[in-house]
């Protein structure tokens, strides 16, 4: 173990060209943005645009939108541009009316008009209806009718009066007579008998006779004779009604005979204008209404009506009104509906119920109202795919409705509401193109666990978060920003600022020849610029203004990486900075979120024994470590077994554990610097202190890109730089993420100054070398590796874990103990005694 290590060459960093992009105003043909005209839609999305334009145009069953990846707060409004200037056909668009079911109440009838006809039908139908209102009355005021009436009256009065007066003709026969008495205030006939030529009740005979005016004998005759006449005089009543009946009958018929021509007339000027089977059908039933219910044109009550509660007047004509529940008379093309609130009634509509007045509630074909979706018919309706699931039994209907194609308006049934309506009116056809606004991981969600998702959705409009950054796309987010300048009125931006707003747009997107396209970020760092020129009363935002907005920003949401760093400061978590150690070694992660996120140096250690190849995760056994660490961790045993497990077994065990770690740990980019440490610990050659690591490795050794690279970097300067710079400390970064660097100025002038370095890597070899400056050695053609290497001495210390492990009581200094030493008896243990 003590043999001379080869030195190893001397490592290059990166040059300062290679740390940042920056943008040149020069490239910019002009001064601000009022040289520049606004630019609608969006930039740089030419597969997820056709992708959506096939979905727009296709007309078949199915074809409905999911946009993954639009970010920003104004995706509908985004969708909502889009579809207005791909100037959709509107041929699809109608108007729609309910009207009653004179056959079936409870089944409102659906009537459908090309757009701005409803009201031109329902205009018909209310004049038809005020016209039949005043011309009724009138045609049975006339003369003539009033005679032909009274003639009728005049007959049917004759032969009730031949029939009671053949009636009185019989009574008087037999001394009886007709007369009338006052049962309960109300006068009622009854048959008399006459004694002594007056007439008398038949309740009156007990007294007379008890008087001695009329025998027994007599008064018990009278009231024989009385009940036969009494049967005869029901028969008398039964004639007298039916021909009464046949009276009302006849008039009936008098009065539709001479007013169903009038009706005839009226209605047949719609038939002839509304000649389809569903309108004739309608408007055969309203004709044949209004000829059974003549009476409430008289202003007569149904006989069947309820008394209203008090105040609530009763409509006696709303059997004929027209619902109308979409008008798209003002609708000059397709309608594009973006329903931010889709809700079960907001989405599909309702049945409205209003009180009856007898503490019931009462719904009808005039209550039915509809919802976005209708109202999008012919169209599109865009809605946020998480608000589909905030109500119950939204997405339920919205999928059968899709799948079928058709739309019941119903109420959403509500355990602590009024129970849903009875009505089930006709169901409508429905047209409308449904884009759903959402992510990729729902959709795949969707796909995954919804039936026949894919079936009715099969357009999707997958936009990229990142665009290339070419200087044609850098012009048009140029225009971009003047888009927002003229909707918000806000300063004119200078080509400087513009420069710098496509700097964080590359530092956003983690590319340098990559700019993000999430605007929304974007937009906001130009708003608070434009409030820090104000503020310094500028006439223009500058560069200055941009990057205090962005500082500023980032401030605002500092306080936990300030906390982190104060405790680092204060040696409350241990970092080193210089100097080297053995199974030590600093590496880097990132905290925060996606917008704002900050990267910190962490200490991982490793110690190693005498076992069986066995590499323990102490983050995995204390339950704080995630899968893809865990599976980083395995991917190092492997790289063992690869690069030292050829020749003999692993006889090594080791931990490795992420020092003052109390939380989750996830994420493969620590394990290079994983396995680092377990080589320096293996080897017992020390790792600089000066360096932080980030990295992923395969089973082959080579290195890996990751993520937040520039937040690593950053993280473990702003530590360096304060405990003052020695022109030793720096970075080792996979090579792959050279081009993802988007460093502060003053990290990248610390390089120019040769006061911090990052170095690249491509393999663990090239770490290595770096952390230790010893060669790590190449594999010879004997299986052994070059000696006097760090591979070398990782060989003779397994070897020796080896060795010990077949016989773990050999020691350096056997000579001294040639013997192993005998096992030792164990000591017997009193057994306890219980006390009495």
């Amino acid at each position: 173990m003590n043999m001379k290590l080869l030195k190893a060459a001397k490592p290059a960093g990166l040059k300062p060209a290679h740390l940042r992009w920056k943008c040149n105003p020069r490239i910019f043909n002009f001064a601000t943005t009022s040289d520049l005209e606004p630019i609608e839609g969006i930039v740089g999305q030419e597969k997820a645009l056709a992708a959506f334009q096939l979905g727009v145009r296709m007309k078949s069953p199915g074809y409905n939108i999911y946009i993954a990846g639009l970010s920003g707060t104004g995706k509908a409004s985004t969708v909502k541009k889009i579809l207005e200037a791909m100037d959709p056909d509107r041929s699809g668009v109608k108007d729609y009316a309910y009207v009653n079911n004179f056959n079936d109440p409870d089944s409102p009838r659906l009537l459908i008009f090309e757009p701005g006809k409803a009201k031109e039908f329902r205009a018909q139908m209310e004049a038809l209806v005020t016209f039949l209102q005043e011309k009724i009355p009138q045609l049975l005021e006339s003369e003539a009718y009033t005679v032909k009436r009274n003639e009728l009256i005049q007959k049917y009065t004759r032969l009730e009066n031949e029939i009671v007066n053949q009636f009185e003709v019989k009574l008087k026969s037999d001394k009886f007579t007709l007369g009338q008495i006052q049962v309960e205030g109300t006068p009622r006939p009854e048959i008399m008998p006459i004694i002594n030529e007056q007439p008398v009740t038949i309740f009156q005979l007990d007294q007379m006779v008890q008087e001695g005016k009329v025998t027994r004998e007599t008064a018990n005759e009278i009231g024989v004779k009385y009940d036969v006449f009494q049967q005869e005089l029901i028969e008398v009543f039964k004639k007298g009604m039916k021909l009464n009946q046949e009276l009302r009958r006849t008039v009936g018929e008098l009065e539709r005979n001479e007013i169903g021509s009038l009706i005839t007339a009226a209605i047949g000027t719609l038939k002839e204008k509304y000649t389809t089977e569903v309108f004739l059908s309608y408007l055969q039933e309203v004709q044949d209404s209004i000829l059974a219910n003549i009476h409430i044109f008289k202003g007569h009550r149904t006989e069947n009506e309820q008394p209203q509660s008090e105040g609530v007047p009763e409509d006696y004509f709303r059997d004929y009104q027209v619902n109308i529940i979409l008008d798209n008379s003002q609708q000059k093309t397709s309608p594009i509906i973006v329903e931010i609130n889709p809700t079960y009634t907001n989405l599909f509509g309702s049945i409205e119920k209003t009180p009856d007045g007898r503490g019931g509630w009462y719904a009808d074909f005039t209550r039915i109202k509809a919802g976005s979706l209708l109202k999008a018919n012919g169209g599109f309706i865009v809605i946020n795919v998480h608000h589909l699931f905030e109500e119950p039994g939204v997405w339920r209907n919205l999928k059968r409705i899709l799948t079928y194609r058709k739309m019941e308006i119903q109420d959403s049934y509500n355990y602590f509401q009024l129970a849903p309506s009875i009505l089930k009116p006709e169901p409508i056809d429905i047209d409308a193109k449904v884009i759903l606004i959402g992510s990729s991981y729902i959709y795949s969600m969707l796909s995954e666990m919804e039936d026949g998702f894919k079936k009715t959705f099969k357009v999707k409009a997958e936009f990229d978060y990142e665009v290339d950054k070419t200087g044609e796309v850098m012009l048009e987010y140029a225009r971009v920003i003047k888009r927002l300048v003229k909707e918000e009125n806000l300063l004119d931006f200078d080509k400087t600022a513009i420069a710098y707003l496509l700097e964080l747009a590359a530092l956003a997107a983690g590319k340098k020849e990559k700019l993000t396209s999430r605007f929304s970020i974007l937009s906001d760092f130009a708003r608070e610029a434009d409030y820090w020129a104000r503020e310094e009363k500028s006439k223009v935002v500058s560069a200055k203004f941009v990057k205090k907005a962005h500082e500023f920003a980032r401030a605002r949401h500092a306080q936990y990486e300030e906390k982190m760093a104060e405790y680092i400061q204060e040696n409350i978590i241990l970092i080193s900075t210089s100097g080297e150690k053995v199974g030590q070694i600093n590496g880097l992660a990132v905290y925060g979120n996606d917008v704002f996120s900050f990267g910190k140096p962490v200490r991982l250690s490793s110690s190693v024994s005498i076992g069986n190849g066995a590499i323990v995760n102490v983050e995995r056994e204390a339950g704080l470590s995630g899968k893809s660490h865990d599976k980083g961790v395995l991917i190092i045993a492997g790289f063992f077994r690869e690069k030292f497990g050829q020749r003999m077994p692993l006889s090594f065990s080791a931990t490795l554990v992420f020092e003052q770690s109390y939380g989750m740990i996830d994420g493969d980019s620590a394990s290079a610097a994983e396995v680092f440490v377990l080589i320096s610990a293996l080897s017992q050659i020390p790792l600089s202190q000066s360096l932080a690591v980030t990295g992923s490795v395969n089973q082959k050794g080579e290195i890996q890109a990751i993520g937040g690279v520039n937040q690593k970097i950053e993280g473990f300067y702003d530590l360096c730089s304060a405990r003052g710079l020695t022109k030793e400390q720096g970075v080792l970064i996979p090579e792959q993420n050279i081009r993802d660097l988007m460093l502060r100025d003053d990290i990248v002038e610390a390089v120019k100054k040769k006061l911090f370095h990052i170095y690249p890597m491509r393999t663990i070899e090239d770490g290595l070398e770096i952390l230790t400056g010893y060669k790590a050695g190449d594999l010879l053609k004997s299986g052994l590796h070059e000696p006097n290497t760090i591979y070398a001495r990782v060989d003779e210390r397994l070897k020796q874990f080896y060795e010990l492990g077949k016989n773990p009581f050999k020691r350096d200094d056997h000579k001294k103990h040639p013997h192993p030493p005998k096992k030792e008896e164990p000591v017997p243990v009193k057994k306890p005694v219980k006390k009495k």
